[in-house]
């Protein structure tokens, strides 16, 4: 049974810290390409972060840049997001996505909220 957890989430000052964490079972995780969203209330999904299946390029989006950091380990199956510098824009749900490309596969979580609030 394939899963994907989502963890870390909470409420949070502006110019605070969070460290998301996704962990994947049911599936073979270094294959695939890890990314992250986000969905503010009232607006569409986005991407936030990526990156490539054996961590070696990471991308993002240009309200995160400088203050969001991806990273995966393969090892034990998890990806995470680091989030320096919150902004109350920052707030949403965060979902981890999987994505294997070449067979047209992906698999969501089922979210975390984030909250920056004074």
């Amino acid at each position: 049974q394939v899963q994907l957890v989502e963890s870390g989430g909470g409420l949070v000052q502006p110019g605070g810290s969070l460290r998301l964490s996704c962990a994947a079972s049911g599936f073979t995780f270094h294959y695939y390409i890890m990314k992250w969203y986000r969905q503010a209330p009232g607006k569409e999904r986005e991407l936030v972060a990526g990156v490539t299946r054996d961590g070696g390029v990471k991308n993002y989006a240009d309200s995160v840049k400088g203050r969001f950091t991806i990273s995966r380990d393969n090892v034990r199956k998890t990806v995470y997001l680091q989030m320096n510098g919150l902004k109350v824009e920052d707030t949403a749900v965060y979902y981890c996505k999987a994505e294997d490309l070449g067979q047209n596969i992906e698999y969501w979580g089922h979210g975390t909220q984030v909250t920056v609030s004074s």
